[in-house]
């Protein structure tokens, strides 16, 4: 069965500013790579060829990404003149995704992980679920979607950025979905969010798989200098004319800035 991806894009980047008064969050520089294209080589590798992207801030510079040689016939973008939220997406674009499984990623995340254990975990969870979701461990619980699962890895709690979480074990905000579930969210009323509205209406219907490797969502500043030093896979660079404009963008040399102001903080 074949297995088509979203990559929800299209976010402003707030706590990203002053970077993402110039830069789309999605594009943000990991080195000299943009964080989405990180993504599309994963997804690409681990046998996803069919992907959809929404656009919405700044979607012209994306465009200008997703137009490169290299994504012919692997990209399909949607421009959102508001944004759908991360279900929303889905729900308007159901047609694309229906005849087989389905990989949605928040694509503001720097994910290191296994993704063909992730979907072959899900083509072997148990029938009764409809949804499997990527987990990591975080060290900053009280800011995330903190997981309980029985003993048999399916999720039957969820406690959505709470001052005392149960655990470190967190939403990845990474999920594989079959069409059952794809029927399912386009019969609900009033969804737009992931989080708020699908997960707690599906407890005891959404396997669990954790990711051992890096999972950090680049939102903040402080988290995108991290993913700046870290070991990374696909970090080969496609060296055409859009990585050659992008390595002469303001935007690195804002990152620049901001490293070493929180390097003088640290001192």
């Amino acid at each position: 069965m074949s297995t088509k991806a979203l990559l929800l894009s299209g976010g402003y980047g707030t706590r990203l500013s002053p970077l993402s008064d110039i830069w789309p969050k999605c594009l943000m520089p990991i080195k000299d790579k943009a964080l989405l294209e990180y993504w599309i080589d994963t997804l690409h590798d681990s046998g996803i060829h069919d992907i959809l992207i929404n656009l919405h801030y700044l979607s012209d510079e994306v465009k200008k990404f997703l137009e490169r040689d290299k994504f012919k016939g692997l990209i399909t973008w949607v421009y959102e003149d508001k944004l759908l939220g991360t279900a929303g997406t889905l729900i308007k674009n159901h047609e694309f995704f229906r005849g087989g499984d389905i990989l949605l990623a928040h694509a503001d995340n720097f994910c290191s992980a296994n993704f063909s254990e992730f979907i072959n975990a899900h083509h072997e969870k148990p029938k009764s679920s409809i949804a499997t979701m990527m987990t990591f461990t975080t060290n900053q619980p009280e800011s995330c979607g903190i997981v309980t699962t029985d003993t048999n890895g399916i999720l039957i709690d969820f406690h959505e950025k709470v001052s005392s979480p149960p655990s470190n074990i967190a939403n990845g905000a990474i999920y594989m979905l079959n069409e059952e579930f794809l029927d399912w969210i386009t019969e609900q009323s009033e969804i737009t969010d992931f989080s708020l509205d699908v997960i707690p209406r599906l407890l005891g219907k959404i396997s669990v798989w954790h990711n051992e490797g890096i999972h950090i969502d680049i939102g903040s500043i402080e988290n995108l200098l991290k993913c700046q030093t870290l070991e990374r896979k696909n970090n080969e660079v496609h060296r055409d004319e859009w990585h050659y404009l992008f390595m002469k963008h303001p935007i690195h040399k804002l990152i620049n800035q901001a490293r070493e102001r929180y390097e003088e903080k640290s001192k």
